[in-house]
């Protein structure tokens, strides 16, 4: 009987140690956290200290075919715009394109070849963005006319008001010129309903539970499209997809608005093929289904970076450090260079590692462009204070340190910069002496900065008064 429970206990728990984290979400991002980290706790704490390794806890296994079988029906069902029909093929959808880090029983299946399932997926994001404006947004609601004269005119909730024993009652809460206006124009004392189904809130019963059912499948679609970005095979189908990157854009444009679950998914997306972007795709021949620019394009990052979710911060900073590497996207990242600069220094200071990482990253990429980025970078306050203390630390990752110092060389390597990095002169002689992982990088800085300039600076200054 003891062995028995003992059993129980270990099967309920799923092995000696928690299931691994999603790939890719940032900490703190979602809402259950807290609730997720406790019950790992527990869990870990729960487990049998003897159980074997390869507990991997409940799963579902699914044919390795059942995609080919039914990729048709998945398309339609996510066409057809039924509940039903949209649930079973989101949660399939979700089965087969997820697969954890380590996870040895399955295969991921590269879904987004199946001809029309990527366009279909991003139509149920579309028809929730379609009514996702806040209230406070949308127009007031105003008097319909349709049916006036008619007890049943087949909209809204006239079938469970008129199937009940009781009278028709008045859902009507609202009062002002509305409602005036509709007593006016009541000829006789005969009642009519006057609520959902009169308004045009009501012409496609688009009521609160309706919206939210039209957001939870928004946001498992984008879950699905994230999934799919971590396979190699999708990148590129995914990359070069006008609407599938118009769409997740978008999401970004309205964080401030939109659901922080779908924003999160569309940052995550972007960042995993970010490398293949190439921002020109919005002024391609391409067709398009929402207006997005380049221009547009890069605000909405630098929204989301700068936005009060500290969550989104490092996946926007290791985003722009990605889009950066393709030099066709230059022109529309640099010219909000020094924004950029001032908000990823800002990030240095964030105790989270995983952000320093990101924003140490992107300066990297950006440092290494031409001399105005190096001149800019430079001049902005404490971004030389904040990589020394990167480095000082130190950060746990040393090839994210040997970052920090590259990037110091590559400022001390532009003539303007020395006086600003001459005050630092003790410090980099410290890291020469402390850290011998460091100290060649730091020894050219210092010779940089201590060696007189060549004949060819000296006549130039001369020349034009530098």
């Amino acid at each position: 009987m003891q062995k028995r429970e003992q059993a129980k206990l270990g099967g309920s728990t799923g092995g000696s140690a928690p299931p691994p984290a999603k790939r890719g979400r940032p900490f703190g991002s979602g809402s259950n956290n807290a609730a997720a980290a406790a019950a790992a706790a527990a869990a870990a704490a729960a487990a049998d200290s003897a159980a074997p390794s390869t507990l991997l806890g409940p799963s579902l296994q699914v044919h390795s075919a059942f995609a080919e079988q039914n990729n048709k029906r998945i398309v339609l069902a996510l066409q057809s715009g039924l509940k039903s029909e949209l649930t079973w093929a989101l949660n399939t959808l979700t089965l087969l394109s997820f697969k954890e880090k380590d996870e040895v029983r399955k295969d991921a299946t590269p879904l987004a070849k199946i001809p029309g399932l990527l366009d279909a997926l991003l139509q149920v994001i579309d028809d929730w963005r379609d009514i996702a404006l806040p209230r406070v947004l949308v127009k007031a609601p105003r008097v319909r006319l349709l049916g006036a004269n008619l007890a049943v005119t087949g909209f809204g909730l006239e079938y469970e008001a008129l199937n009940s024993n009781e009278s028709v009652p008045n859902l009507s809460t609202g009062s002002g010129a509305a409602n005036r206006e509709s007593s006016v124009r009541k000829s006789t004392t005969k009642s009519r309903p006057a609520g959902l189904w009169f308004e045009e809130d009501g012409l496609f019963n688009l009521d609160e539970e309706g919206r939210i059912e039209k957001q939870q499948f928004a946001v498992a679609a984008s879950n699905i499209v994230r999934n799919f970005s971590f396979m190699p095979d999708n990148e590129v189908i995914m990359g070069q997809h006008r609407h599938c990157l118009e769409t997740l854009f978008q999401c970004l444009a309205d964080y401030v608005t939109e659901d922080e679950e779908l924003v999160t998914n569309a940052l995550e997306t972007i960042v995993n093929i970010g490398p293949l972007i190439d921002l020109r795709i919005f002024s391609s021949s391409k067709p398009s289904f929402i207006k997005m620019t380049e221009k547009r394009a890069v605000q909405a990052l630098m929204g989301v970076l700068g936005s009060a979710v500290k969550a989104w911060h490092c996946a926007a900073a290791e985003l722009i450090g990605r889009l950066i590497i393709n030099p066709d996207n230059e022109p529309f990242l640099l010219p909000s260079a020094s924004q950029i600069y001032k908000r990823l220094v800002d990030i240095l200071s964030q105790p989270a590692t995983d952000a320093q990482a990101a924003a140490i990253g992107a300066l990297y990429n950006l440092s290494e462009i031409n001399m105005d980025c190096r001149l800019k970078l430079a001049s902005e306050r404490w971004a030389i204070d904040r990589l020394l203390k990167v480095i000082k630390m130190p950060h746990p990752v040393p090839e994210v340190c040997r970052k920090a110092a590259t990037i110091l060389e590559n400022l001390v390597s532009e003539p303007q910069n020395k006086p600003l990095l001459l005050v630092h002169e003790n410090a980099f002689a410290e890291m020469l002496f402390g850290d011998p992982r460091y100290s060649d990088i730091f020894a050219r800085i210092l010779y940089e900065l201590t060696s007189r300039p060549s004949n060819k600076m000296a006549s130039a200054r001369g020349i034009w008064g530098m």
